[in-house]
């Protein structure tokens, strides 16, 4: 983006302008964007803070597509590091989806034998349109959320030190396979809490040994239950039949939360009775958790060592980014990962 990006911002901005005032209500801006390579990472970025600058008040959601572990782009750990440190200064909160997690998905519950592109980017826009799709707010009423973006991120991001945003939702399945299936209420909850609570992307595989501290232990963060993932917040968006007599006390269990934010506050429910894409009844949870500690501590493991060897350096200082430049954004993850790990 270094080459490019002064060149077109001042193109692009009058573009996003354009569209801007056009809108009868702006309530923000929702980026979807790669971090591993190609015009996702550095032009993402680039425009991202670009939109910043030019709508300081407005809210900014980072939609971002994780690489597979296994690598797609040699530097793909570079570009992560860069891309999610600028990020983090530019944008009100990043909503992440796992490469390897869609794909396992694709395999396991959606039964796809030979998984595509397609494949994955329709699992991705289910679940994005089951958190997105029109729904009422917490406390009732029948109107409609006027800006979900800005309501998700209100319920979600009370300190902006944590902005990570991870997203699971239940049931999925081949649509083949709806016809015959039943849901109820208290086994979708039981199963998205476990979920949430052992760190687990999809029904299957799901590690039911994982309880939340005792109340009332005080424990030290190091001493908590092993693979329990500790919550800031969390938004549970429920679609469809006898929707509005949910019991919701499982998600407002104060042990699922950190200690410095009032369980109250802590979490968020909207309902709609309206069925989402064909499923009788279906739940979404948007939460801003320990999730992302182990693969955001890999990709600055791997770059952190590629850095120390020098290794394609020259590809990005031919650009004008820095050693220095580099040192600043790993200074800025590993505080991430410090806040997130001593929740």
């Amino acid at each position: 983006y270094c080459v490019h990006g002064p060149r077109h911002k001042e193109a692009i901005m009058e573009l996003v302008q354009r569209e801007a005032e056009r809108c009868d209500r702006l309530g923000g801006f929702f980026t979807i964007m790669s971090m591993a390579g190609g015009t996702g990472s550095g032009l993402g970025a680039f425009v991202t803070q670009c939109l910043r600058d030019a709508f300081p008040t407005s809210f900014i959601l980072n939609h971002l597509i994780w690489p597979y572990g296994t690598g797609e782009v040699i530097v793909q750990n570079y570009n992560s590091v860069l891309t999610l440190s600028h990020l983090y200064h530019s944008s009100d909160a990043l909503l992440v989806h796992e490469n390897d997690v869609i794909h396992k998905i694709c395999a396991q519950l959606m039964n796809i034998k030979q998984i595509s592109f397609r494949d994955v980017n329709q699992v991705i826009a289910h679940q994005l349109g089951s958190v997105f799709q029109p729904t009422h707010l917490a406390g009732g009423g029948s109107g409609y959320s006027r800006n979900p973006l800005g309501d998700l991120l209100e319920s979600l991001v009370p300190h902006p030190e944590f902005r990570m945003l991870g997203l699971r939702n239940i049931p999925q399945m081949a649509e083949s396979s709806l016809p015959y299936s039943a849901f109820s209420w208290p086994g979708l909850l039981k199963h998205l809490r476990q979920m949430l609570i052992a760190n687990a992307q999809m029904e299957e595989g799901i590690d039911w040994q994982v309880r939340p501290p005792q109340p009332g232990s005080s424990m030290p963060c190091t001493n908590k239950p092993l693979h329990f993932n500790t919550s800031i917040a969390n938004l549970l968006i429920l679609r469809g039949k006898d929707v509005h007599s949910v019991e919701l006390g499982s998600f407002q269990d104060p042990s699922l939360y950190t200690s410095w934010l009032n369980p109250q506050d802590a979490f968020t429910a909207w309902k709609t009775p309206r069925a989402f894409n064909k499923y009788e009844k279906s739940a979404a949870l948007v939460s801003n958790s320990q999730f992302l500690l182990k693969p955001l501590d890999s990709i600055v493991g791997k770059a952190w060592n590629m850095f120390a060897s020098k290794a394609y350096l020259h590809q990005y200082t031919k650009f004008g980014i820095q050693e220095e430049d580099f040192l600043d954004c790993f200074t800025t993850l590993e505080q991430v990962i410090s806040s997130y790990t001593n929740l």
